[in-house]
């Protein structure tokens, strides 16, 4: 909550120093009788004829008045009332008052920037919350132990330095989906800071890593958490990154607001000219934005853009004419502004537009559908989009007209896949969705998931048993996919997805099986040979025997260890959940399932399932065989 203040922009520097000098004036006695103010009823009313003053009476004792005061008699000299607590009347008239040292001169006031000049002049807002109503800071975060989140004290206890190393490592998104899911629900725990950390540091590293990993919805409820006045610069930082990444302009105004010049880079000038706008002084943001485009602080799109949207305020008086001629890339910040005004970007633009674009698309709900759909495949193959969201997006654009071509044939062959009443014929619209489904394309298993699940489980479709075990997988429906365990052959990849997502294993598996699989393995360096062999070790389904003649043959290198390996199987050996999820995710970043190696695959699964997370280490373990 802030105090709203006046904006003294639409007075003279000269006008508001002159209430300050009417102030002292009030304050002094030099207000003298002939300063007093002259009378305006007609002639004989405030001039009474002059009657003799009664002689005073000899009193004994003194007495509190009973009667008023007498008019003084014409002639004489008028009463001034004098001010509680000033000099009385006749005194002699105190010293000239002098500005506090260091006081800036006139020319000085002139000069100083607008927000230095609200801060001196003591207008600048203030933080008004009533202490009951400020949110705590012993645990920040959006989500309860009772909702599924981790528990709030695991990390009391723990070192800071290694919290943050590892919360500060987290720079890129993940190659795993699973892995993103587990590290997200992490993030947003409800959990107390570790010991020695500052609980707004804390929040800071977690929301820059969401950021990081293209979870900035998430990020946004997680500094909201944090009551405004408590943010430092690091969280600020984050929230900014957050906001933009939403399009949420708007939600950044109470911290642009109440830090005021705490920083002076391009963006933060254009947002404090935007929040001005939103605060009802539209004159004082179109100038500063008239100066921002003039001085040329930022490409002037940047600038148009935040004109634009300073307008909606309601203060606006001309038009904005945007103009993308010689604009040849985006960034977020044009990016979002266009989005939340609804302003069309270019077509040559967004064709060049990198994974950042696609990933905020995906869930942006004001951009068209098939803009949505575009990023739609990225953020679901990573995590951010459910297989729920993929099939209520993909259900939108079924239903939409106008949407043709590639895009509403797949909603076509969706709708097919989930509604047939024949399952061959809802395994073949699913197969024209997969196409070659390779890693690039996880996202159209996420979407068919569910479909996946409503197929029996038959011998007939044996040839197709990966692919609909890999979709089901690909939403955490392992229960459905154990039903193809009698179906798949030994060996085969849909065997390999069974062996390392069920449960419980009473038996090692056979090295006969694993044999096989990985004679018949025609991936590119045996790589789902390696993650097998690293997911089974991971979860102590193969004998340590088996293990070791495997990690030589394909040359694992399972027991090597570095610090990374060091640090996350320490904390799997105290039972620290959040920790090794953090550290999981140091493990599991990049751009492709190449850049993940069997022994980071293999630590990471081992420590997952030793703290109880066993759930997502199958899911994780058998993600990477379907997308090895």
């Amino acid at each position: 909550m802030f105090r709203h203040r006046p904006s003294v922009r639409n007075y003279s520097l000269s006008r508001v120093l002159l209430v300050g000098a009417g102030a002292l004036a009030i304050c002094s006695t030099l207000v003298v009788a002939q300063d007093a103010p002259k009378s305006l009823l007609p002639p004989g009313f405030d001039d009474p004829t002059p009657t003799p003053a009664p002689a005073p009476a000899q009193a004994t004792r003194p007495r509190a008045a009973t009667t008023p005061s007498a008019v003084p008699a014409a002639g004489s000299t008028p009463v001034i009332q004098p001010i509680p607590g000033g000099a009385a009347t006749g005194s002699t008239p105190p010293a000239s008052l002098e500005l506090p040292a260091g006081f800036p001169s006139l020319s000085e006031l002139e000069k100083l920037d607008p927000e230095k000049l609200d801060e001196l002049l003591g207008l600048k807002p203030k933080f008004d919350i009533p202490p009951a109503a400020r949110r705590s800071l012993d645990r920040v975060g959006v989500l309860a132990s009772s909702e599924g989140g981790l528990p709030p004290m695991s990390l009391a206890n723990q070192p800071a330095s290694i919290v943050r190393s590892a919360l500060a490592g987290t720079r890129r998104p993940m190659v795993s989906r699973w892995g993103h899911i587990l590290l997200r629900r992490a993030l947003v725990s409800r959990i107390q800071a570790p010991s020695g950390m500052d609980p707004v540091e804390f929040a800071a590293l977690r929301a820059a890593a969401l950021n990081a990993i293209g979870e900035y919805a998430a990020a946004r409820s997680l500094v909201q958490e944090v009551d405004t006045s408590d943010w430092n610069k690091g969280l600020t930082d984050a929230a900014l990154v957050a906001y933009v990444g939403t399009a949420d302009i708007v939600g950044t105004c109470p911290s642009v607001r109440l830090q005021g010049s705490a920083r002076s880079d391009p963006q933060w000038q254009m947002l404090q000219a935007i929040c001005n706008a939103f605060a009802g002084q539209g004159a004082r943001a179109g100038s500063d934005l008239n100066r921002a485009l003039s001085r040329q602080i930022a490409p002037a799109i940047d600038v148009l853009l935040a004109q634009r949207y300073a307008g909606v305020a309601g203060n606006g008086r001309r038009a904005v004419t945007l103009e993308w001629d010689g604009v040849k890339d985006l960034n977020p910040w044009r990016y979002a502004l266009a989005t939340a005004l609804g302003v069309a970007i270019p077509e040559g633009l967004l064709a060049k537009a990198g994974p950042y674009y696609q990933r905020i698309s995906a869930v942006a709900p004001m951009l068209p559908l098939p803009q949505r759909a575009a990023g739609a495949d990225r953020a679901a193959s990573e995590g951010i989009l459910s297989a729920a969201a993929m099939v209520d997006l993909y259900s939108q654009i079924y239903a939409e007209d106008g949407i043709e071509g590639d895009l509403a044939q797949t909603a076509a062959f969706l709708r097919t896949a989930y509604v047939d009443e024949g399952p061959a014929q809802r395994l073949a619209a699913m197969k024209q969705i997969w196409g070659d489904a390779g890693d690039d394309d996880y996202g159209k298993l996420v979407m068919t998931a569910y479909a996946a699940a409503r197929m029996p489980a038959r011998s007939e479709y044996e040839a197709d048993a990966g692919q609909i075990i890999a979709a089901m997988l690909a939403a955490g429906l392992d229960r459905n996919a154990l039903r193809w365990a009698p179906v798949v052959s030994e060996g085969s990849q849909g065997w390999a997805l069974i062996a390392l997502a069920q449960r419980a294993q009473s038996n090692p598996i056979a090295s006969g099986a694993i044999d096989s699989f990985v004679d018949d393995d025609g991936s590119a360096d045996q790589r789902k040979s390696k993650f097998l062999i690293a997911g089974l070790a991971g979860l102590n389904r193969i004998e340590q025997g088996t293990t070791s003649d495997f990690n030589d043959r394909l040359s694992l290198d399972l027991q090597r260890q570095t610090k990374w390996s060091r640090l996350i199987d320490r904390a799997a050996a105290v039972n620290n959940q959040p920790l090794v999820a953090y550290l999981a995710g140091v493990g599991m970043q990049g751009d492709s399932w190449e850049k993940m190696t069997a022994r980071h695959l293999y630590h990471i699964v081992s420590a997952l399932n030793r703290v109880g997370l066993s759930a997502e280490a199958r899911m994780i373990a058998a993600e990477a065989v379907a997308r090895g």
